[in-house]
């Protein structure tokens, strides 16, 4: 059996629910908002934004939630305000029946790209 390799995160998200559909391009749209120099890209077949170089965010449509993974560290950093959410060592799962927290999502966003930032300064040291 052949699978389809999705080329770009307009053709993932129109793969899902219309209502998936919805969550998925706000997530996408508060991610390019509070990152709009991020590389968007399908990577691990789901949408992954790149910034300096280094991982910044991913996200992923499921049946019953939103999967957002803010790796290595977004998860620590937020656990209080993530702390009503089933979460995983790197993930975050957003139910898609309830409406998604788009400030949280944009102040996750933003702590990565300042991480990203950090980063790539001390390299540039090395």
């Amino acid at each position: 059996m052949q699978t389809i390799k999705i080329k770009n995160v307009d053709e993932y998200i129109s793969s899902f629910p219309q209502k998936t559909q919805q969550l998925l391009k706000q997530m996408r749209k508060t991610i390019k908002t509070a990152a709009p120099k991020a590389v968007e890209s399908i990577s691990y077949g789901m949408s992954a934004y790149k910034y300096l170089g280094r991982p910044l965010v991913y996200f992923a449509g499921y049946e019953n939630h939103i999967g957002f993974y803010a790796t290595p560290t977004g998860n620590d950093m937020f656990k209080k305000e993530l702390a009503v959410y089933k979460t995983g060592k790197g993930s975050i799962q957003f139910p898609v029946d309830k409406p998604l927290p788009l400030a949280l999502i944009t102040k996750i966003v933003k702590y990565r790209l300042m991480e990203n930032e950090e980063n790539a300064i001390v390299k540039k040291k090395k």
